[in-house]
C-alpha cells in the first residue's frame, strides 16, 4: 500500500487486528478496567455500557490481557439475539461441550461444567457482548445461572457489555433478581481530547512511525470529528492518511481532516 510507505508505516495504524499487548487503555479509562478486573478476582458480575465505538471491547481485551490464565477461564459470547435454548446452546458451543435437545438439559451441561471447574479451582468469567440484545427470557433466567449450592457459593462471573440501553433494561422491575447481583456497574463514555491525542500517537508508533504525522490543529478538529469516539477516530484518520498520501503531504493538517469530514458529511 503506497500510502503507507509515504508515512514511512510498517501496517495500516488504525486495524482492528492488533494484538492485545498493543492495545491502548488511557489514564482516563484505566479504573474502569481495574474495577471489572476486581469484579472477576472477587467472583462477581458487572456491567459495562456505553455508545457504539467507545472502546468497550479494548476494554474487554485489557481484561483477557491482565487476568491470569491459570485461575480464570473467559468465554466470549457475542451472539445475544437467540431465545433462551439457542443462547446455552451457543454458550456450550463456546465451551467446548456437548449441545442437547432441551433447554433443561442445555443449562445442565453448563451449571455442571461451571462447577467442575470451581472444584478444579478455576474461576469461569462470561463476557457477554451486545447484551443490549439479549431476548427477555434470557435476561429473566440469567441470574439462576449463577446460583450454585443454594446460592452460597459464587462460581460463576458474569460480564455483560452493550448500549446505555442496557442499563435501563435490568433495572425494570422483571429483571430485578439479576440486577440486584451486578454489584460493579460501569459506564464509558467517549474519550477526551488528550485521550484522541494519546490514541493517535499510540497508535501510530505501533505502526512504525518515528515523527509526528498529524499537526495539533488536524487532532483537535479529529476529536471534534469524531466526538472521541474511537470506531471513528480509526475512520477518519484512515481517510485523512490516504488523502495525504495522494497530495504528497508532510503532515496532515487541519484542512485534511476538514475536507474529509466534509466529504462524510456530504455522502451522509
Amino acid at each position: 500500500m503506497r500510502w503507507l510507505a509515504h508515512w514511512g508505516l510498517n501496517e495500516p495504524p488504525f486495524t482492528k487486528e492488533i494484538g492485545d499487548a498493543h492495545l491502548w487503555v488511557p489514564s482516563s479509562r484505566e479504573p474502569i478496567v481495574e474495577q471489572i478486573v476486581e469484579a472477576c478476582t472477587e467472583r462477581g458480575h458487572a456491567l459495562l455500557t456505553g455508545e457504539p465505538g467507545v472502546g468497550k471491547t479494548c476494554v474487554l481485551r485489557a481484561l483477557r490481557q491482565r487476568l491470569p490464565e491459570a485461575g480464570f477461564r473467559l468465554t466470549y459470547c457475542h451472539n445475544a439475539t437467540l431465545g433462551r435454548r439457542d443462547f446455552y446452546r451457543h454458550v456450550c458451543l463456546s465451551l467446548g461441550l456437548e449441545t442437547h435437545a432441551t433447554a433443561a438439559a442445555v443449562f445442565y451441561t453448563i451449571a455442571s461444567h461451571v462447577q467442575q471447574l470451581g472444584k478444579d479451582k478455576v474461576h469461569p468469567v462470561f463476557l457477554i457482548d451486545e447484551a443490549h440484545l439479549l431476548h427477555q427470557d434470557v435476561l429473566e433466567h440469567l441470574h439462576i445461572l449463577t446460583n450454585y449450592e443454594w446460592d452460597s457459593r459464587a462460581l460463576l462471573s458474569l460480564i455483560l457489555v452493550g448500549l446505555p440501553e442496557t442499563r435501563a433494561r435490568l433495572q425494570l422491575g422483571k429483571n430485578r433478581s439479576l440486577w440486584s447481583r451486578i454489584h460493579t456497574r460501569t459506564e464509558l463514555s467517549e474519550g477526551g481530547p488528550p485521550d484522541t491525542a494519546e490514541y493517535l500517537q499510540h497508535r501510530l508508533r505501533c505502526a512504525g512511525a518515528t515523527r509526528e504525522i498529524f499537526t495539533s490543529d488536524a487532532i483537535a478538529l479529529l476529536h471534534e470529528a469524531s466526538d472521541g469516539r474511537l470506531r471513528d477516530v480509526d475512520r477518519i484518520a484512515t481517510a485523512a492518511l490516504k488523502a495525504g498520501a495522494k497530495r504528497k503531504l508532510r503532515q496532515i493538517d487541519r484542512g485534511v481532516i476538514a475536507s474529509v469530514a466534509s466529504e462524510e458529511d456530504a455522502i451522509d
